[in-house]
């Protein structure tokens, strides 16, 4: 299988995630996956795919039978197909969608985030299978999964999976050993709550202009 891109990536993380967090309403509706791909939150990156983009990432994840197209109703909608295609258990493909979906992490933090989607009992669990996944053997595909150089003053190695290709991993080892390193969607969530400041501030600022021309105080 070809390597995806950061965008077929995020749409098959996507229908893997929602079809567990939201299972009413799986599978999804194009709208539903384009929103699960421009989410602002438990996304690294953030990113802003328009329809015609999302559309085109899950058609080539169609060719590659990674998703499919459900029957039955009005709105097509997707699901992923990733489990049969791959040939891999329910373990193996909630911890890639959490990888697909947040990027680089550490064992603990790939049990915690991956809970909703498989609910591992310890962290052996969890290593047990990312194990599985990097002694994949070449005629089943080739490793899937890679555990990162640990950086300098960091406690844990970090995993990340090779869906979209190899990691470089010196690149990943320097930026992770920062301890002033900001991931792409602390960095959005935080220009957010920035933005939001500013218009509650402008709207305080507006109100006091009020009350002095309605009190006749002078702003001196």
């Amino acid at each position: 299988m070809r390597e995806l891109s950061l965008l077929e990536a995020r749409v098959l993380g996507v229908l893997v995630e929602k079809a567990h967090t939201v299972p009413d309403s799986y599978p999804l509706s194009l709208n539903a996956l384009v929103a699960g791909c421009n989410q602002k939150t438990a996304r690294d990156p953030v990113i802003n795919a328009t329809d015609a983009e999302v559309q085109g990432a899950v058609d080539a994840l169609k060719a590659l039978h990674l998703a499919a197209e459900s029957s039955g109703s009005r709105v097509t909608r997707y699901e992923h197909n990733m489990g049969r295609a791959m040939v891999l258990p329910g373990q193996s493909v909630a911890l890639l969608a959490t990888l697909l979906l947040r990027g680089p992490q550490t064992v603990a933090e790939l049990r915690a985030n991956s809970d909703r989607l498989h609910r591992f009992a310890d962290l052996s669990a969890v290593e047990g299978f990312l194990n599985e996944l990097a002694e994949r053997p070449a005629e089943k595909g080739g490793p899937l999964a890679v555990k990162l150089l640990r950086a300098p003053g960091s406690r844990e190695s970090r995993w990340a999976q090779l869906l979209c290709g190899a990691v470089d991993m010196t690149a990943v080892s320097s930026d992770s050993g920062c301890e002033d390193f900001i991931s792409a969607s602390e960095l959005a969530t935080l220009k957010c709550q920035h933005q939001e400041m500013r218009v509650e501030i402008d709207a305080l600022r507006a109100l006091v202009d009020r009350l002095y021309d309605e009190l006749g105080v002078s702003r001196n």
